[in-house]
């Protein structure tokens, strides 16, 4: 083939490339406008900051059992292979994570059956930071979510609501879990306040910045028994809760996707 044919290919080639990815663009900009048509309400509000609500997962991070929620072997290396790469061993529920329907319930969702529409919802924070302080073994009562209520309005549609203990800022401690010859000590949900959000509410979430759903006094999972089996979610070892209002964010919840599972460490971000 000649030169100036070589050439004149090689621009027919790269015209028909910009032409391709003209017309991807286009489809990604209808695509873009086609998504925000049917994005959740909650972001129809304006923010103006993201607020990491995620601890890291690591073999530190105090767990339910007492032993390391995360290993890590490296099966590759950059020095020997010229890449790196880990084989994790990971429990589901550690660091900050999903509790899926499946997890307290025979048949519930698993965490990749969790409709997408429930993982961008209206953050609602309920505040016991102050009775907490004194009392590690304080709960969310009806009283609290009624409180909430009387400042904030109703509790949006398909909303999550946290408890905001002050826990977060022990995870580097003992008292993180409070484990004693009687047991686990630290804040959840009673089950009064867990029933009224199942009955008043379409909740999609509920979620906590300590250990478990359930305070840590509990001896039958009350709480969990009475939320996931509903088909609702549970969000626990959250973090952040002090840097986000009572009312107003936009929680954006990573949860993973593996097939059949009962949850799984989660990156979550809060819009404010």
């Amino acid at each position: 083939m000649c030169d100036i044919c070589v050439m004149n290919s090689v621009k027919e080639k790269m015209l028909s490339r910009r032409d391709f990815f003209r017309a991807s663009a286009a489809t990604a900009g209808a695509a873009a406008v086609a998504g925000l048509a049917t994005a959740p309400a909650a972001l129809a509000d304006g923010h103006g900051s993201i607020v990491d609500m995620t601890h890291k997962l690591s073999p530190d991070f105090p767990t339910f059992f007492g032993v390391p929620g995360i290993e890590m072997e490296q099966r590759f290396s950059f020095e020997k292979e010229g890449f790196n790469l880990f084989q994790l061993s990971v429990n589901e529920h550690t660091a900050t994570h999903i509790d899926a329907p499946l997890h307290f319930s025979a048949d519930g969702k698993s965490v990749d059956e969790i409709p997408v529409t429930d993982l961008v919802i209206p953050l609602c924070v309920i505040d016991i930071a102050a009775r907490a302080q004194d009392n590690p073994d304080a709960q969310v009562t009806p009283d609290d979510l009624k409180a909430w209520i009387s400042s904030n309005g109703d509790i949006p549609d398909r909303a999550c609501v946290a408890m905001h203990s002050g826990w977060s800022k022990k995870t580097a401690d003992d008292s993180y879990v409070g484990r004693g010859t009687d047991g686990m000590h630290f804040p959840g949900f009673h089950i009064e306040a867990t029933q009224m959000l199942l009955e008043m509410t379409s909740a999609a979430a509920m979620a906590v910045d300590t250990l478990s759903l359930d305070f840590g006094q509990s001896a039958d999972f009350a709480t969990h028994y009475a939320w996931l089996p509903a088909g609702r979610y549970g969000i626990e070892n959250l973090a952040g809760l002090h840097n986000v209002p009572a009312a107003g964010a936009t929680l954006f919840v990573g949860a993973p996707n593996h097939v059949g599972g009962s949850g799984g460490p989660a990156r979550i971000m809060a819009m404010v």
